[in-house]
């Protein structure tokens, strides 16, 4: 058998690739239309260099934080995904592997697991939900997350309606019937390690969220199910966020935020963090990477709350460049997907040690003992980088002048 340890994120994705059915593997790639942001996501990091130093190199490497009130090993949180067919074990074999490296869990609303199980898992778990529904559905969900152990809250509003994508969107069947059986047949076949996996648990995969009920145990709705209900849902006000967020009485998180004006309101609605994310790419395609928006909306609001990035994080020195230009912390959401598809718990375990200890690299080659001494001052960053979306009166002076970057700053 080979090696089962992987060197980078990048291999990781590469046997996920050759271990999952097509149509698994297609949906984690995921992004909307023609991929702009997805694509931009990555690009981005990769714009910025780091400015290391000669001598006087840190002896210590003190990577712990604590964010959402939870203590955390390294600055680095599980970003809430459905994990559906990726895995028997699922968001629960996520869970554990975080727990063993000491990082928190956020658990999605459309994950494959109830929250329960992954509670125990991991104790250090936030549960994130949608706009989904009534607010009567919606504090009935929230109640359960409580009464299960969820340390925090994670909104998620930053879902339009865009769909459709130029390379293709995999079939994804709301139900395993003979139809979806017949039209993946030949996926599967060419999948023996998946199917094996599978086999063993003596199940398949249901493609049900359990926790979009309010009670464990009870009937679930499918993935296409819950995402009907979503679209038939309004889309909430500022109003509403205050309103969820009051009715939660610990750490609350607001996520997709990538304009300034939009974080200010997130503080006056009293969230306690907010993710400056573009949904992977997977939203309005076309918005910028969410860590050429950081920058204006760390400074604008990292005073009040905690401010997270969440897109495009693959290494070590991704996590660096973030926390460098205003992070608390960061989310990560494919880079663990392959590990899962790759390997199961042991292969989200081996992405989590790359990027600690890539992270580790770049603060011994910075001077940095504590992640919370990084800064712009550590990177090069290239003229016209970053995009301050919303507040454009008072643009960043670094930003570039050009007719084109400022439409996208007005954007």
């Amino acid at each position: 058998m080979a090696n089962p340890w992987f060197e980078s994120v990048a291999e990781a994705q590469r046997r996920a690739k050759k271990r999952l059915p097509k149509g698994v593997y297609g949906a984690l790639v995921a992004g909307s239309e023609r991929g702009l942001t997805t694509e931009d996501n990555l690009a981005a990091f990769a714009e910025i260099g780091f400015a290391p130093h000669t001598a006087g190199l840190a002896n210590e490497r003190n990577m712990g934080v604590t964010v959402m009130g939870q203590e955390m090993s390294m600055p680095v949180m599980i970003s809430p995904t459905g994990v559906q067919a990726v895995h028997p074990d699922g968001e629960v074999a996520v869970a554990r592997a975080a727990a063993n490296r000491g990082v928190a869990m956020g658990l999605s609303s459309f994950a494959s697991k109830p929250i329960e199980e992954v509670v125990a898992a991991n104790p250090k778990t936030h549960f994130q939900m949608y706009w989904v529904g009534t607010r009567d559905e919606m504090l009935a969900r929230m109640e359960r997350a409580k009464r299960a152990g969820a340390v925090g809250m994670i909104a998620t509003l930053d879902w339009s309606f865009a769909y459709g994508r130029d390379w293709g969107s995999p079939f994804i069947p709301e139900k395993i019937n003979f139809e979806a059986a017949r039209r993946y047949a030949p996926q599967v076949l060419l999948k023996p390690r998946w199917l094996l996996d599978f086999a063993k648990t003596g199940k398949i995969p249901d493609l049900k969220v359990p926790n979009m009920v309010a009670t464990p145990g009870e009937e679930a709705p499918t993935f296409f199910g819950a995402y009907g209900m979503w679209m038939q849902s309004p889309m909430p006000t500022w109003e509403d966020v205050a309103w969820l967020r009051s009715q939660w009485d610990g750490p609350f998180m607001l996520k997709g935020v990538m304009r300034v004006d939009d974080a200010k309101r997130a503080v006056d609605a009293g969230v306690t963090a907010i993710s400056v994310s573009n949904h992977g790419g997977n939203n309005l395609d076309g918005t910028p990477a969410s860590i050429r928006a950081l920058p204006s909306v760390a400074a604008a609001v990292g005073d009040q709350i905690e401010v997270l990035l969440d897109g495009g994080i693959r290494r070590g020195g991704d996590v660096a460049k973030a926390l460098a230009l205003g992070a608390k912390a960061v989310m990560i959401g494919r880079a663990y997907l392959w590990g899962l598809g790759a390997n199961g718990q042991a292969g989200v375990e081996n992405v989590l040690d790359l990027l600690r200890d890539g992270l580790g690299s770049a603060m011994v080659g910075l001077g940095k003992a504590n992640v919370g001494d990084l800064s712009s001052d550590d990177l090069v960053i290239p003229a016209g980088f970053e995009r301050q979306l919303g507040d454009v009166a008072v643009a960043n002076a670094t930003l570039s002048t050009s007719p084109a970057a400022s439409r996208t700053r007005e954007a």
